[in-house]
């Protein structure tokens, strides 16, 4: 067994690695793009970091790799489609480095609110400035935390000592959890009015770029104090600058940008702003536990085919996937529509079988579904491997049945999503050659594709909407390809098939249509292809 080292570990990773009886060890960091190629002609796994990118024309020069593995949280410098084409495991170390930035965060609290670093420059120039520097407590403070997943928690647990009230945002997460960790549960918007401090801790997703715009940041409790040390896409700079020149933020403390380095210094050089340069994960003891976990991963894979932390398509006998990975797919792209069609907090995930899916092995196809729901506002590491993992973190209850009673296909699938708002369900299956096809939506039978940009319109069933819906999204330049309709329950619902780019903003054309009288409710919800 070969392994390949790319990029610089701890020793006590590589010690795990060569604590192996009989295994090749090669760990050589900065190696030239023509010699690791050459390198990895005879390797079984590649280990790296940020340093090394794993493109498809590298993966393709090593024909025996079973496993890559990124000692980080992100895989961006991995080809993970190429990978997964090829049925190699991508892992990385997600959640390794909380600590790490968990404690930054407080100590970017701290600085914030006691004018630290601005005391420490004052004192360099030999300047005695006592007066100027008044600070500000934490003790009684508000803390809002957006996002209350590993990092989150660990925020949330060491303010607490500092007497400061807790509440978070995170629609992912049961009151049930959060009642568990003390912590109260609020929309958005009122969380960021009651806040004297604002954390964030959440992924960029389509939904979350730019989450404290313009509008958002008018919308906070006056004075309050922002901190940011998960991705710098989450905050608009220029709207975060003009809120502290207004005196409407009293400080922001940044360890992430939109550009790193930025390419625009007139935040950073505000005297109400605390910068660093993206070092929240830059401790010894986070990048040595990076490493650590990341081997020990790669090692217990070669060695017994256990998959941890894996961020792609699980490994699986070729007959079975071959037969299983249309239904994974398919299962993904009704959770995910799901996710993107309910509103309020997720508390259960109903998934049943029917037909020929009765006696399938149908853990991979839940795990597929479960994924699907929670991936569009959390990290892309949701997988089939952890997905139920993160369920039960988040308190969201996955009931699994069986029905033998028949239906019109020869296997079907049903979903529904209990929320705080409600219930939505959907059902679909597999036509050939395994094109994933969604058959009812709330009840209602219906027969449209499950992949690209679909838009959800409940409205009432009347002549004409058809209609003002197509010359609508025909002024904002939307092409259908594909129209389908149902109806049922009072009413009609349309499956509306967009050819657009997945980042294009809708607003517009959402705000239309959700102008007309006759449409009730107005949904769109991005789907793999």
């Amino acid at each position: 067994m070969k392994l390949v080292v790319a990029d610089s570990l701890p020793a006590s990773a590589i010690a795990v690695l060569r604590s192996v009886p009989g295994w090749i060890v090669d760990a050589r960091a900065q190696r030239p793009p023509d010699q690791l190629a050459a390198d990895l002609v005879d390797a079984d796994a590649i280990i790296v970091r940020s340093a090394t990118t794993v493109d498809a024309a590298l993966i393709a020069a090593a024909p025996r790799l079973r496993v890559i593995a990124r000692a980080g949280t992100g895989v961006d410098n991995v080809d993970v489609e190429a990978a997964t084409a090829r049925g190699i495991v991508v892992m990385n170390a997600p959640g390794a480095n909380s600590i790490s930035v968990a404690e930054l965060t407080l100590g970017l609290m701290l600085a914030l609110s006691r004018g630290i670093s601005t005391a420490d420059a004052a004192m360099k120039k030999g300047v005695w400035d006592k007066k100027r520097l008044t600070g500000a407590e934490l003790r009684g403070k508000t803390l809002g935390i957006v996002g209350l997943g590993r990092i989150g928690q660990e925020v949330a647990a060491r303010a607490r000592p500092f007497g400061m009230t807790i509440v978070a945002h995170d629609p992912f997460l049961s009151e049930q959890v959060a009642e568990a960790l003390g912590i109260r549960l609020l929309p958005l918007d009122d969380l960021c009015a009651v806040s004297d401090y604002l954390t964030l801790h959440i992924p960029v997703t389509a939904d979350t770029r730019g989450l404290l715009g313009k509008e958002r940041l008018a919308r906070c409790k006056a004075g309050v104090r922002i901190v940011n040390t998960a991705r710098g896409e989450l905050i608009d700079e220029s709207a975060l600058a003009d809120a502290i020149e207004a005196g409407a933020v009293a400080g922001a403390a940044l360890d992430v940008f939109e550009k790193e380095p930025p390419a625009d210094w007139r935040l950073v050089n505000l005297r109400q702003v605390v910068a660093t340069p993206h070092i929240a994960a830059s401790t010894v003891e986070a990048q040595e536990l990076v490493g650590t976990e990341t081997a020990a991963a790669v090692r217990d894979f070669l060695i017994d085919g256990t998959i941890v932390n894996a961020v792609n398509f699980p490994s699986v006998p070729g007959e079975d996937a071959a037969r299983l990975r249309p239904y994974a797919t398919l299962a993904d792209r009704m959770g995910a529509l799901l996710s993107q069609l309910g509103t309020g907090r997720t508390h259960s995930l109903g998934i049943r079988y029917y037909g020929e899916l009765l006696s399938t092995n149908s853990r991979l196809i839940a795990n597929a579904a479960i994924a699907g729901v929670l991936r569009p506002l959390l990290s892309s590491g949701v997988t089939v491997v952890n997905a139920r993992g993160v369920a039960a973190q988040r308190g969201i209850e996955i009931i699994e049945s069986r029905s033998s009673r028949p239906r019109d296909f020869a296997s079907l699938l049903s979903l529904k999503l209990q929320t705080g708002e409600g219930e939505r369900s959907v059902e679909g299956t597999v036509f050939e050659p395994a094109s994933p096809r969604l058959t009812q939506i709330d009840g209602v039978d219906i027969e449209a594709p499950l992949e690209g940009t679909l838009l959800v319109i409940n409205n009432d069933d009347q002549p004409g909407v058809i209609g003002e819906v197509g010359t609508i999204l025909g002024r904002h330049g939307l092409n259908i390809a594909s129209f389908a309709l149902g109806r049922g329950h009072g009413g009609a619902v349309g499956v509306v098939n967009l050819d657009v780019m997945a980042d294009r903003d809708l607003t517009a054309a959402l705000d239309e249509l959700r102008g007309v009288g006759a449409i009730r409710r107005v949904c769109v919800a991005r789907l793999g292809t």
